[in-house]
């Protein structure tokens, strides 16, 4: 994705992602002690990870969502909370006044083919001991003709994405992978099947795994998994 062109993201994909309850929850929940009262969302989609967000005590949300297809959806589901400015437009130099506490990229961060540039557009928004917030997936082998559908330029490594944000200038704070237990499906449906994603699938894993893996993840970081967390500070 690039700043000349606004996307239009797959509708079946994102409907069927809207089902991950559970899945988000959890990664809002990690993300929590570094949110701060005022957060930048990249991509913010059809808003439900915002509503997630806002429900941590958030003074102000900016939501950018550069899809012309999604925002609407995203501007709907935030219109009735005064805290939530929705802007459809790309995250970019320009908005580096604003001025927040932490920026959040959940499933973004792979979607934007330059990268680096976009952390630094990051770092620059962020006040000082602000926090980057990255959640991406994880590991080339584990990349999909379903990742080239949803427009996924890459797939990380937890040591490439910390070089990466130490070499923009932020230090890390916390990395590590996520959803060990996802490797496993994911790779039969998606790298050898080539299945589409389902809000059913989604659901059922969502429901009746992720509760349990979020549990055992908490005891034991697991060494391996299908996304990487990230946490990122201004310094």
């Amino acid at each position: 994705m690039t700043n000349d062109t606004l996307p239009s993201y797959p509708g079946k994909e994102l409907e069927a992602m809207s089902y991950a309850v559970n899945y988000h929850q959890w990664i809002v929940d990690e993300f929590e002690p570094y949110l701060g009262e005022t957060l930048a969302e990249v991509g913010a989609g059809m808003g439900s990870v915002s509503k997630m967000l806002l429900a941590k005590g958030l003074k102000r949300l900016y939501a950018f969502e550069p899809s012309q297809n999604m925002y609407p959806f995203l501007e709907q589901e935030l219109k009735d909370d005064e805290r939530a400015l929705t802007i459809n437009d790309f995250f970019g130099p320009r908005y580096a006044h604003i001025g927040v506490d932490a920026v959040v990229y959940i499933n973004v961060l792979e979607h934007i083919e330059d990268d680096r540039a976009e952390l630094r557009n990051a770092l620059a928004s962020l006040k000082p001991n602000g926090h980057a917030l990255l959640f991406v997936p994880a590991h080339a082998w584990l990349y999909s003709k379903l990742d080239k559908q949803l427009g996924h330029y890459r797939r990380y490594a937890a040591k490439g994405l910390s070089n990466l944000v130490r070499e923009v200038g932020l230090s890390i704070v916390k990395v590590r992978y996520f959803d060990f237990v996802g490797m496993i499906p994911w790779y039969i449906n998606y790298v050898l099947l080539e299945n589409t994603l389902g809000k059913n699938s989604v659901s059922l894993y969502d429901k009746l795994a992720v509760p349990t893996i979020r549990r055992l993840e908490g005891l034991v970081p697991p060494p391996i998994g299908k996304n990487v967390l990230l946490i990122g500070k201004k310094v």
